[in-house]
């Protein structure tokens, strides 16, 4: 058969900005954000988005500018992930716990034109700017750097007087054009977010997310979790964080509700959770110890399991169980920044439901297997690029193929390139693969731990730890040893009961 050629009906380019054009249509009249007393329907969330975007324009923000913004999760927030990419720039969001110089490193190498402040981060991003403009006053001024607009975020409980720049949020989104036409996406290949890395080792690099990745990664993952039409989401998990493992978009997928919360305390998951009939969220492990160790008159009972996706640390599978009981139902996932968030899901089986909950427990404490999205995830020794055997004991190096897998660090050719090996993106991360197929990552390739020669995986050690009622929280690290080389050293914070808090390390793990 003759191949024919492309046309416009057929080949538009995939963005998760059509999301939100189909939920103002199909959804207008549903509720798409609750903020404390304030509420918003798909309609308006569509035209403020697209107000906004128009606003950027007239600001002079063209298409690849990067739009930065230091904000909890609230509804500016939510509205920027559609609008900013509407006005053809990028969005970065940045880390709203990182200090004022990590932050004005981020504003330096984005080359951010406009830099959105929630006001509660006022005094912080006041730093940032004035590291940034030391920046500028010295002669060999790098030519990377720019000095970006400033637009506060206002909030109904906003200080009076708390002011940075002269513009604000929502006088943006009310001077906007209501009609303002958008431009199709011409390249779905082009960027759409800029998210930076922790940083813990050296500068936080750049990296970047495009229009077809964060697309089939929202896609991915609403339906890897089976989220239903209509779900109500809590976010727990900041946006901030590949953009909100891409939920940002995906709960307009849904015609769902998102349900914003300013700070992550256990009164107000509770009370959000049963006022607005909460029914997922998104969450690291951390989040669980904030839940389970509420004040009893603080906790509410859940009468419908709130659906649950995980990641980070692998979460042991002792306080799995203990979730479990308090109502909410754990999905574990696995990713990072550079794969736009989870790359692989415990898909969970029926089988599974006729096993004892703890081996129940353990399995979920997997990372399971790849999201639809991903071409292909193996184990390999990257000496050979062979794949490891699938015994569920022979450790490789996780690797990742596929388009949700970001286009690269912004600015850093070297490290993408040392990113890449053979066609495969180099995760870091340890594992094995079980003779199911399922994937189990037992350390960082960084973290493990060397001691006289054998291998010792401080998440294994970790979660031992978490078996004793009385550990809150736990963490292994290497400490050097004149004779072993290495020894691993056990940090583990107790809870707080009225007896006390000293224990030896014998009575713990006995």
């Amino acid at each position: 058969m003759d191949l024919l050629p492309k046309c416009n009906a057929n080949y538009v380019p995939l963005t998760p900005l059509t999301f939100l054009k189909r939920a103002a249509e199909v959804y207008a009249n549903r509720t798409s954000v609750i903020y404390e007393g304030t509420r918003f329907t798909w309609w308006q969330t569509y035209h403020r988005s697209r107000r906004l975007a128009a606003s950027l324009r007239s600001l002079n923000i063209v298409k690849n500018n990067v739009v930065s913004v230091l904000a909890p999760n609230i509804p500016a927030m939510y509205e920027m992930h559609f609008a900013v990419p509407m006005a053809g720039a990028v969005l970065n969001t940045i880390n709203t716990r990182l200090d004022a110089k990590t932050i004005a490193t981020i504003l330096r190498h984005s080359e951010a034109k406009v830099f959105f402040v929630d006001y509660q981060f006022v005094p912080l991003a006041r730093e940032a700017l004035r590291l940034l403009m030391g920046d500028h006053s010295r002669e060999c001024v790098s030519s990377e750097t720019s000095f970006p607009l400033v637009i506060v975020i206002d909030d109904i409980d906003s200080p009076t007087g708390v002011r940075l720049g002269e513009l604000e949020y929502e006088q943006l989104v009310h001077k906007g054009h209501p009609n303002y036409v958008l431009d199709d996406i011409q390249d779905e290949w082009d960027p759409i977010a800029l998210n930076y890395t922790s940083g813990t080792t050296s500068e936080p690099k750049g990296v970047v997310y495009s229009h077809r990745g964060a697309y089939l990664s929202t896609l991915s993952l609403i339906l890897g979790w089976e989220m239903g039409s209509e779900p109500v989401y809590l976010w727990t998990l900041p946006m901030f964080h590949c953009n909100g493992w891409t939920f940002t978009w995906g709960i307009a997928a849904r015609g769902g509700t998102n349900v914003c919360l300013r700070n992550t305390i256990s009164h107000d998951i509770y009370r959000n959770i049963s006022l607005h009939k909460v029914t997922h969220m998104c969450c690291a492990p951390i989040v669980f110890n904030i839940l389970l160790e509420a004040k009893p008159h603080k906790l509410i009972q859940i009468t419908s399991p709130v659906q649950v996706l995980t990641g980070g640390a692998p979460p042991p599978a002792s306080l799995l169980e203990k979730m479990e009981q308090r109502g909410f139902h754990v999905t574990h996932a696995y990713g990072l920044t550079e794969a736009t968030g989870p790359a692989l899901v415990c898909e969970w089986q029926d089988k599974w439901n006729q096993l004892p909950r703890d081996d129940q427990a353990k399995l979920k404490s997997r990372q399971g297997i790849s999201i639809l999205t991903l071409a292909d995830v193996d184990a390999k020794d990257l000496k050979t690029m062979n794949s490891v055997p699938r015994d569920g004991k022979t450790m490789g190096e996780i690797v990742l193929r596929g388009s949700s897998i970001m286009k690269g660090y912004f600015k850093d050719p070297n490290a993408t390139s040392k990113a890449f090996k053979n066609g495969w993106f180099v995760t870091g991360d340890v594992g094995v693969i079980h003779p199911d197929g399922y994937m189990e990552i037992k350390d960082r390739s960084k973290d493990v731990i060397i001691s006289g020669g054998e291998n010792i995986s401080s998440v294994e050690l970790e979660s031992v730890l978490y078996r004793h009622p009385r550990v809150l929280e736990a963490a292994v690290v290497a400490m050097p040893h004149p004779l072993w080389g290495r020894v691993p050293a056990l940090f583990w914070p107790l809870k707080r009961t009225q007896m006390g808090t000293q224990m030896t390390l014998k009575n713990l793990i006995s």
